[in-house]
C-alpha cells in the first residue's frame, strides 16, 4: 500500500465546482466595482447637491433683502399716491364752494375737504368772537357751534393726519387753489419718483429671482441624479446578496469535499503505517512480551526453543565450578613455594 501525501490529487477533485466558484467570484468582484461607482456617482452628486442648496440659502437671504426694499418703495408711492387724491379732493371741494355749489343730499364728502372747511369756518367764527360784540343768545349760538366743529374736527385729524393737509386761507380762493395744486403736483411728482426707483430695483428683482430659480432647478436635478444613482447601486447590491449565497454554498460544498478526503487520507495513512511497522517498532508486540516475562519468567527471541535454553543454562553452571577448583589449586601451589 501506498502513503498519499496531501497535495497528490488536490487539483484533480471538484474541479467543476472550484471553476464555477471562480466564475461566481469574478462576477461578485466586477459587481461590486459596478456598485462602488454608482455610489462614486451618488456621493458627487449629493456634494454638488449640498453646494447649490447653499448657494440658494446665501441667495435667498439677498434677494429678501431686496424685496423689502422695493416693499418699502411701494409703499412710498402708495402713501405719495394718497396724498396727491386727498389735495386733489380738496381743490375740488374749494372749487365747489366757490361757485356755489352744494353737495348733493346722501352724497359722503372727502375728510380732507370737510377738515379743511370747518377749520375755515371755526377761524372765522373765532375771529368774530374776538373782534365783535354780540349779545347772550348770539354768543350761545357761536360758543355751540365752536365745540361742534372742535368736536368733529378732532374725529377727522387721524384720518387726514397720514397726508400732512396743507392749510390754506379760504378767505383768498385763488391763491388756496394753486397752492394746493402746487402741493398736489409736488406729490404726484414725489410718487413718480418712487415709481422710477421701484422700475430700477424690478430688473434686479427678476434677476434675483431668476438666479433663485436656476438654483432651485439645479439642486433638484443633482438630487435627482443622487437617487437615480443609489438606487442603481441598491439593485446592484441586491444582485451581490443573491450571488453571495450561491458563493457560500459553493464554499462550503467544496470546504466539505476537501474535509471529507482529508479525513479518508489520515485513514488511509495510518492503516498503512500501522501495516508497515515492525515488531519492535509496535507497541502491541511490547505488551505481549510484557505479559508474557510476567507469566512464564522467560522471553524467546528469534523463533529459539525452550530446550535450547535450557542447556544453555545448565552447562553454565558446570564450566564455572570447574574453573573454580582449578583456582583453588594454582592458589595452592604457589603458597607452597
Amino acid at each position: 500500500m501506498v502513503r498519499l501525501g496531501g497535495d497528490t490529487q488536490e487539483s484533480k477533485p471538484d474541479a467543476d465546482l472550484r471553476d464555477a466558484l471562480h466564475a461566481m467570484e469574478a462576477k461578485v468582484r466586477k459587481l461590486r466595482e459596478v456598485r462602488n461607482q454608482h455610489n462614486d456617482n451618488a456621493r458627487r452628486s449629493a456634494d454638488q447637491r449640498n453646494s447649490c442648496q447653499a448657494q440658494y440659502k446665501e441667495h435667498k437671504e439677498k434677494l429678501d433683502l431686496v424685496l423689502t426694499e422695493v416693499k418699502a418703495i411701494r409703499a412710498e408711492i402708495k402713501l405719495f399716491k394718497e396724498k396727491r387724491n386727498a389735495i386733489q379732493d380738496q381743490i375740488r371741494d374749494i372749487i365747489s364752494q366757490a361757485k356755489g355749489k352744494r353737495s348733493e343730499k346722501g352724497e359722503k364728502r372727502s375728510a380732507t375737504a370737510e377738515y379743511t372747511k370747518l377749520k375755515s369756518e371755526v377761524e372765522q367764527l373765532e375771529k368774530i368772537f374776538e373782534t365783535t360784540s354780540v349779545g347772550v343768545k348770539k354768543e350761545k349760538e357761536m360758543m355751540s357751534k365752536l365745540k361742534n366743529y372742535h368736536r368733529r374736527l378732532a374725529e377727522l385729524e387721524p384720518e387726514v393726519a397720514n397726508f400732512e393737509m396743507v392749510s390754506v386761507d379760504l378767505s383768498d380762493m385763488d391763491n388756496a387753489i394753486k397752492t394746493l395744486r402746487a402741493e398736489a403736483d409736488a406729490a404726484h411728482q414725489a410718487m413718480m419718483d418712487a415709481v422710477a426707483r421701484a422700475n430700477e430695483k424690478s430688473g434686479e428683482v427678476d434677476e434675483a429671482f431668476n438666479h433663485r430659480d436656476f438654483l432651485k432647478s439645479e439642486g433638484d436635478r443633482y438630487h435627482n441624479e443622487f437617487v437615480a444613482a443609489k438606487e442603481k447601486a441598491n439593485d446592484v447590491h441586491s444582485k451581490i446578496e443573491e450571488m453571495m449565497v450561491d458563493v457560500n454554498e459553493a464554499r462550503d460544498k467544496l470546504n466539505a469535499a476537501r474535509e471529507e478526503r482529508k479525513s479518508w487520507m489520515v485513514d488511509h495513512n495510518k492503516a498503512v503505517e500501522a501495516e508497515m511497522k515492525t515488531g519492535a517498532e509496535s507497541d502491541e508486540v511490547a505488551d505481549a512480551l510484557t505479559n508474557s516475562l510476567l507469566e512464564t519468567g522467560s522471553l524467546v527471541f528469534g523463533g529459539t526453543a525452550a530446550s535450547d535454553s535450557t542447556k544453555v543454562n545448565q552447562a553454565t553452571p558446570s564450566k564455572s565450578k570447574k574453573k573454580k577448583s582449578m583456582r583453588r589449586i594454582d592458589m595452592n601451589a604457589s603458597r607452597k613455594r
